[in-house]
């Protein structure tokens, strides 16, 4: 069977911008799947919102020590919750679903000669399943999800509306806005499982939205709003949502947040193992520190 794939974006916004408003309904994960696994209890049978936060925040270890990209993490997160939403997913099986939802991004964003083999990406995630238990479950999250292993996601949005918005401002400002430290912030919102349930546009919306608010960027008050409104978002959705990005980013800057952890990764890359893996994979991008201001 085919993988379904997303079109090719046109060249001007407003098509673009018509392009994924239409695709993103077709991946996003079941509400009704979603809000069972925000009410279930963690009693050790059932998925929970903490297990599958936790989960991400493995993915994006193996991002940043991979190297690879914000589109690789991104679908992974989307595959994710999607299956998650679908199916019931005992904790015993999230870490072979998590990591198969991200060798699939994987395959489908990076370079096919900076994928690792299977067997590797088990043993630098530290995982006591098999290569054969992985390539079953994989075969069983692409049929779950039709094959429909590309997706519009957040990051899609974020960097239509940042590449739009930068052309309206006076090039002495345009290093106000960054789109690293913009990525930066929606890679720590992915974390937080109740961004699952807001639509992409309105979450990307949302976190650019703040940032024009924290670098005071007034000359894009009303470019902003003609966003909101080719996205067709109510002003009160987009509030609420900033508001719960503000939250989210404040929890992840503070000292008592459990940010992605590389160190549990690093050190078994010893002996065999470090032998025959491609020198790339040590190469490991940091999320810029969030709640400073870009350079």
């Amino acid at each position: 069977m085919m993988i379904d794939t997303v079109a090719a974006p046109e060249t001007t916004f407003p098509v673009q911008l018509k392009m994924l408003l239409e695709q993103e309904a077709r991946y996003q994960p079941k509400l009704c799947g979603l809000r069972i696994i925000e009410s279930a209890q963690d009693n050790g049978l059932r998925m929970t919102a903490a297990l599958r936060d936790f989960q991400v925040k493995e993915l994006l270890s193996l991002t940043r020590f991979f190297g690879f990209s914000a589109e690789s993490f991104s679908l992974a997160v989307n595959l994710l919750d999607r299956f998650l939403a679908q199916m019931k997913v005992q904790p015993k099986h999230l870490s072979c679903v998590g990591l198969c939802c991200f060798y699939i991004a994987v395959k489908v964003s990076e370079d096919e000669k900076n994928i690792p083999l299977a067997n590797d990406l088990i043993r630098i995630s530290q995982h006591r399943f098999t290569v054969s238990d992985m390539m079953r479950m994989e075969k069983i999250v692409l049929e779950k999800l039709h094959w429909k292993a590309k997706a519009t996601t957040s990051l899609h949005f974020l960097r239509l509306y940042y590449s739009h918005v930068i052309e309206q401002m006076p090039a002495e400002r345009k290093k106000m806005l960054n789109i690293e430290r913009l990525e930066a912030q929606l890679k720590a919102c992915y974390c937080c499982f109740s961004f699952s349930k807001v639509k992409p546009s309105l979450l990307a919306l949302a976190v650019l939205a703040l940032e024009i608010q924290e670098q005071s960027l007034h000359e894009l008050t009303e470019e902003f709003q003609s966003l909101k409104q080719y996205s067709n978002i109510k002003e009160g959705d987009l509030i609420c949502v900033r508001e719960m990005v503000a939250k989210c980013l404040a929890e992840y800057s503070s000292t008592k947040c459990t940010k992605p952890d590389n160190h549990k990764l690093r050190w078994i890359v010893s002996g065999r193992t470090a032998r025959q893996l491609k020198h790339s994979y040590y190469r490991i991008a940091h999320l810029p520190t969030i709640p400073e201001a870009a350079c």
